[in-house]
């Protein structure tokens, strides 16, 4: 085949590599062996001789003698045709092909075919391609020699080809897979995507290495950092120490996992270098900025930059933290480290944008991603092959949040509850699915609800996401606000500290995941408190195992379970891809065996 004809064909399968090809696994055999045995109900082959021909117009019945069994079977043509009459006449000799049936005492064959070419095992493939096309490609690529090149084993490869290739296998025509066989699937798509993206990695020798130490201002600290926080910082600044690769880190924590330490500490090793922090919101720039004037080192100036002002002289700060009106200035100073929080929050090309203006020609600032958006752990096993990733799994201290589905019969209750809480100066945080009225969503929206809370309490705070001063109302509330109505638009966000509880109406419609930022909302500084689940559904499984955990890692785990999916969800890489056999929630031990096998390929120069 072509070189330029196959990459045609490669392109047209949107696929990139020849295990994208080998994994196109036949959707059908067409089995045209010699029958040894009749079996009813399954497509056969035999050879046969017409000994009758009983014509009635539209329908035609030939009747068989299959000399090999000594048994006669008829053959059925509901809609016979001139060819069908000629074809079959008393006395020829034929191969027949179709399902064997019964009917009455008779052997039947409904439409039977008579076949030129008969005796092999050959694999359908149902794709875009036409059917010669497939098959040329697989005969081309899918050889034993190029499965090894490509670092499969012995019991990988003899997989594979069985299922390409089954008269040379003896296969019995099936796509029925044993767990055994799943197993090695599993395995052979894992390993194809961590190749993938390892392949899509591009290093960048650093601006500089940046060497200053965190201690100063770890010891600063009013409080102790939890050894995830140190380990994460550790791994930092081994990172930034580096000239000839520029950082390029994810680190993912956990709600209230301390992230902003970290952040504070990579600022702190970066000291006069400058460092960039880019924010989604302009509340979390702010709350960012007031951490870093409280607890970074006061030779260390920080300015801030909000598309409604500015705090500071951005020009001649070490640390300039701001929202997307970073990549909007013209004079925006050199820096040797860029960060981003809530880096899923950004378009791929603003992140591209914020880091290539401080860039100079190839050498690039080390560049560190946060996120409190928790993944499962066989996903960021996968994203270490493009980005370095940190994972804090421990908070600064212990939650204590109570979860609990509740329903109608308990409303009652939940508005005992919420008096008590607002008689301790708590506040309360009600979010709702909608913001108008739908008949499609059987569940009050904010427009609906918000005069019941109006009228029985005081200071009734209301926003969204199409609310054009939902800032300043997140701002209003947590000075002097006690019941707040919102939609999912504060999932990230403002922190709140007197907030103890927070009713999530139709929780079943919303992820775990985002339940999980949800109920992160609460219980902030310590506080008891508690996230209720409320659902007109009768019984949950799902929401059940969701109140039974805390940890954001095994709700991403969950997560994944009930959506019933392979997909990689949230990811900074390939959003939305799709595996058939590989399932995160439950194969982190294959993925780790594929990355292990990448990483003695490499090792090994191959």
């Amino acid at each position: 085949m072509e070189t330029s004809e196959a990459k045609r064909l490669f392109e047209k399968l949107k696929i990139r590599t020849l295990l994208d090809l080998a994994l196109i696994l036949p959707s059908s055999y067409e089995d045209t062996r010699l029958s040894g045995r009749i079996e009813e109900g399954k497509i056969q082959t035999f050879e046969a001789r017409v000994l009758e021909v009983e014509d009635r117009g539209a329908q035609m019945k030939v009747r068989f003698e299959l000399s090999r069994f000594r048994v006669q079977m008829t053959g059925v043509f509901f809609r016979a045709t001139p060819y069908h009459r000629k074809l079959f006449t008393p006395g020829t000799h034929h191969v027949i092909r179709g399902k064997v049936g019964r009917f009455r005492q008779w052997l039947q064959i409904t439409q039977p075919q008579s076949l030129k070419h008969y005796g092999t095992l050959l694999a359908r493939y149902k794709t875009p391609l036409k059917e010669s096309e497939i098959r040329a490609l697989i005969d081309t690529y899918v050889t034993e020699q190029n499965l090894y090149t490509e670092g499969l084993e012995s019991l990988e490869v003899q997989t594979l080809l069985r299922f390409h290739f089954p008269e040379r296998y003896a296969l019995e025509a099936s796509t029925d897979y044993d767990d055994a066989t799943r197993r090695v699937l599993k395995f052979v798509e894992a390993y194809n995507h961590l190749r993938k993206l390892r392949s899509k990695r591009h290093d960048y020798p650093a601006i500089k290495a940046l060497r200053g130490s965190a201690e100063p201002f770890i010891r600063g600290l009013p409080f102790t950092l939890t050894e995830d926080q140190r380990r994460v910082i550790g791994d930092v600044a081994a990172d930034l120490g580096r000239r000839d690769r520029a950082a390029k880190r994810m680190i993912i924590g956990d709600v209230g996992s301390g992230k902003t330490m970290v952040i504070l500490a990579a600022a702190a090793i970066a000291g006069k270098d400058r460092s960039l922090l880019m924010a989604p919101t302009s509340i979390l720039a702010r709350q960012l900025y007031e951490e870093a004037c409280k607890h970074l080192p006061s030779d260390l100036r920080v300015a801030l930059v909000m598309q409604n002002g500015q705090e500071g002289e951005y020009r001649h700060a070490d640390f300039i933290i701001g929202t997307h009106a970073l990549l909007y200035l013209d004079d925006l100073p050199p820096a040797a480290l860029v960060m981003v929080d809530e880096q899923h929050r950004f378009g791929t090309k603003q992140r591209a944008m914020l880091e290539a203006m401080v860039s100079r020609g190839e050498r690039r600032p080390h560049y560190l991603q946060f996120s409190a958006t928790p993944i499962p752990r066989t996903q960021a096993m996968m994203e270490s092959e493009l980005v370095e990733v940190s994972l804090i799994t421990s908070t600064p201290f212990e939650k204590s949040v109570h979860s609990q589905v509740i329903g109608r019969k308990d409303f009652p209750r939940l508005l005992q509850h919420i008096e008590s809480e607002l008689a301790q100066d708590h506040q309360v945080l009600i979010v709702y699915p909608l913001v108008e009225e739908s008949s499609e969503i059987p569940y009050q929206s904010i427009d609906e609800a918000r005069g019941f809370w109006e009228k029985r309490y005081e200071g009734v705070y209301v926003t969204h996401g199409r609310d054009r001063n939902k800032e300043e109302v997140l701002l209003n509330f947590r000075k002097e606000g006690r019941i707040l109505l919102a939609t999912t638009v504060i999932e990230v966000g403002i922190s709140l500290p007197r907030l103890t509880t927070i009713v999530i109406v139709g929780a079943e419609r919303l992820g775990l995941a985002t339940l999980h930022q949800l109920r992160g909302r609460v219980g902030r500084n310590g506080l008891e408190s508690w996230c209720y689940l409320y659902t007109n559904a009768e019984k949950s499984e799902r929401l059940e195992r969701f109140c039974e955990t805390t940890s954001g890692f095994e709700i991403a785990r969950l997560d994944l379970l009930y959506r019933n999916s392979g997909d990689i969800l949230d990811g900074t890489i390939q959003s939305g891809q799709k595996f058939r056999w590989l399932d995160l929630a439950e194969d982190e031990e294959i993925v780790r065996q594929a990355k292990a096998r990448l990483g003695e390929r490499q090792t090994e120069g191959g």
